[in-house]
């Protein structure tokens, strides 16, 4: 068992990854923050819960159990911009989504602390990451590699208006093949909610970083809002009736990714 993060190994070629899942700060970190940064509020809160279907697919599942205030293990570890001329959210954040700061002074994220994070928090998931995706496609011969996210669904500060629902990411088609997307693609009209293919998410570090559907591994990031399935206010209630209604169809997506990723080596 880690301290850093939770793993399940499952038997089929499939890895979930869910790196903002944690929300826990360390004490010598959380005393020098504010009251809205201890909250964790850009926590993706829940989603192993909404992703408990994973098991009865066969899936290994990865996620964090620190918050992405600690360190964002979906950022490069040299902290290079994702969407350049956008607004930046960062390695290791300073300011929630919305602009709030997250420490009481600007002073306390010096280069040390952050090279701490990075090899304490950062490097560990990263190992395991690579270490389960080369051990399923040795297995199998292929993985797809589902990142799993969620985000308030209106962020002015990130982007206009609302967020469509659902927003699948394949770095513009360069981590997934393209039959992959488009099993996935046709699930989306009918599914009930509204989406998005390489939108404003077009998948983070992560996708971008691990995705290679020329060495069979196919990347794939969902980022969803929260509004789908839970209060998006502090404390961040879990909403089961509303959760009840997207899981089937986020299930549906992973299924369809999964069903045309074994057909590939058919």
């Amino acid at each position: 068992m880690s301290d850093i993060y939770h793993f399940s190994r499952g038997s089929a070629p499939l890895l979930i990854s869910i790196p903002h899942l944690g929300s826990q700060i360390p004490d010598a970190q959380r005393a020098r923050m504010t009251p809205v940064g201890q909250q964790s509020g850009d926590t993706d809160w829940h989603l192993d819960t909404l992703y408990q279907f994973a098991e009865a697919l066969g899936a290994s599942v990865l996620g964090a159990r620190y918050s992405r205030y600690v360190v964002d293990l979906n950022r490069s570890p040299d902290d290079e911009s994702l969407y350049p001329g956008q607004t930046k959210t960062g390695l290791c954040p300073t300011h929630t989504f919305r602009g709030e700061p997250l420490y009481q002074s600007d002073a306390v994220l010096t280069d040390d602390e952050r090279a701490h994070r990075v090899q304490h928090y950062w490097q560990p998931y990263h190992a395991k990451l690579r270490e389960e995706l080369d051990r399923i496609r040795a297995e199998h011969g292929t993985v797809l590699l589902w990142e799993a996210h969620s985000i308030a669904s209106v962020l002015p500060r990130l982007f206009e208006g609302k967020l469509p629902d659902l927003n699948l990411g394949t770095a513009d088609g360069a981590s997934c093949a393209p039959d992959i997307l488009a099993a996935i693609g046709e699930r989306l009209p009918d599914c009930g909610y509204t989406s998005a293919l390489n939108g404003r998410f077009k998948g983070g570090y992560i996708t971008r970083h691990y995705g290679s559907p020329a060495d069979d591994i196919h990347a794939v990031q969902l980022e969803m809002c929260q509004s789908t399935y839970m209060d998006e206010s502090y404390p961040y209630g879990y909403l089961p009736d509303a959760a009840n209604k997207v899981i089937p169809v986020v299930e549906g997506l992973v299924r369809a990714a999964l069903a045309q990723t074994l057909a590939r080596k058919r």
